[in-house]
């Protein structure tokens, strides 16, 4: 009876993984992106206010916001060059360390100039590895498989931060703003340690560095790769005008607890776990176009929807909002993959992610220079960008370069 029992669990769990797409490889740099993003989600979401704490005013902050978005247009074609030359697994303990070295400032620096400095090596884990953790996923998975294998990725990053804003929140609230954030911070560098080890564990060939310039990869783009980037910086000019400070008129305007926000990134967060492989499983089998659609609405509803809350009750509702703008992301960057010449990817995904990041730039500052006419000012604009995102990919984009 045993061996059939076996037999039987072996058989599920096959099945299991396959329906997943745990391919070894893929679960290995999920993984890995999974343990950091639990560190870093402990004090990543309250930087502005601790940024606030250190002396920074409020278009200081727009402009970290804006440094971020630069930092992360300027990193991801690089991070794409070095991971097709070195390989998947050296390419992401470089950037690792990179970005324990920006912890570090982050801890040790006495003001929030330093914070700026910090910022341009934390950034390489999220920005050069970025194309990295694309290239695994199409190396690994085939084309009808990739959406899933992006959406166990993002399900693994995100998981931790179900519950990391809510402990830092609380931490936070007990220590205050500055002592909170650098026990986070120290957490954090331990627990890179630990991925570091993970990341030693990934088995990639490394293919031959097709010889290629940055313009040869951009000429290899297909139209509708193209016209996906077009929609997309829209959508992104959006997010990157109202993010930033949606903590500060959550807590500042609103007189929400920091606390309480947690509870909110983490209804936001919950929202969009319960719907990535649902999603992912279905833009698989009938094609992307539909929930990338879904995802620009509500892209475009999120700064709005926080904006005509008056009390905890619609925040709820505008976070539930902002955790379905993930509802197409994995279709999106399945899109991006299959677009992408095989000896190219990795290339492909950060110039894709350079040019967008790169023209969104501007717009966290613009964001903040506009919460002087009003704190409402920057969050209605944003909106008016989602929404103009969300046509030009409808009018554009067909079902044939979708799917």
């Amino acid at each position: 009876m045993a061996p059939n029992h076996h037999k039987k669990s072996g058989t599920s769990l096959h099945r299991i993984t396959g329906f997943l797409s745990l391919e070894r490889n893929v679960t290995l740099a999920s993984g890995a992106v999974f343990l950091l993003g639990f560190g870093e989600e402990l004090w990543k979401k309250f930087l502005p206010k601790y940024l606030e704490a250190l002396g920074a005013s409020v278009p200081v902050i727009g402009l970290f916001g804006t440094a971020e978005d630069f930092l992360d247009g300027i990193y991801q074609y690089p991070g794409g060059w070095i991971a097709d030359r070195l390989g998947r697994r050296r390419a992401f303990l470089f950037f690792l360390g990179l970005a324990f070295i920006g912890y570090l400032i982050y801890l040790l620096g006495p003001s929030w100039p330093f914070a700026f400095a910090g910022l341009a090596f934390v950034m390489a884990w999220q920005s050069m590895a970025s194309p990295a953790m694309f290239a695994v996923i199409g190396d690994s998975l085939p084309p009808e498989k990739r959406a899933m294998g992006f959406s166990i990725q993002s399900i693994l990053k995100r998981v931790p931060i179900v519950i990391a804003p809510i402990i830092g929140g609380i931490i936070i609230a007990r220590r205050g703003i500055v002592s909170g954030v650098h026990l986070g911070l120290i957490v954090t560098l331990a627990i890179a340690i630990l991925t570091a080890l993970l990341i030693r564990m990934i088995d990639i060939a490394t293919q031959p560095l097709h010889a290629e310039n940055i313009f040869g990869v951009w000429r290899s783009f297909e139209t509708g790769l193209k016209r996906l980037l077009v929609s997309d910086i829209f959508i992104r000019t959006c997010e990157g005008m109202a993010d930033v400070l949606v903590i500060i008129y959550v807590t500042n305007v609103l007189r929400i607890s920091v606390a309480r926000f947690g509870t909110l990134l983490a209804i936001l967060f919950l929202t969009t776990l319960i719907i990535y492989v649902p999603a992912a499983k279905a833009a698989d089998r009938v094609g992307r176009r539909p929930f990338i659609i879904a995802t620009f609405c509500a892209f475009a509803l999120y700064p709005l929807a926080i904006v005509s809350a008056h009390d905890f009750t619609g925040l709820v509702i505008a976070f539930i909002i902002g955790g379905l703008r993930e509802i197409g992301e994995p279709a999106r960057k399945a899109m991006i993959v299959d677009f992408a010449k095989p000896q190219l990817r990795a290339r492909s995904v950060g110039l894709y992610y350079l040019l967008r990041s790169l023209t969104i730039t501007p717009a966290a500052a613009i964001g903040g220079f506009l919460w002087k006419v009003s704190p409402q000012t920057p969050f209605v604009i944003a909106g008016a960008f989602g929404v103009a995102g969300a046509f030009i990919f409808i009018a554009t984009v067909r079902e044939r370069f979708a799917s």
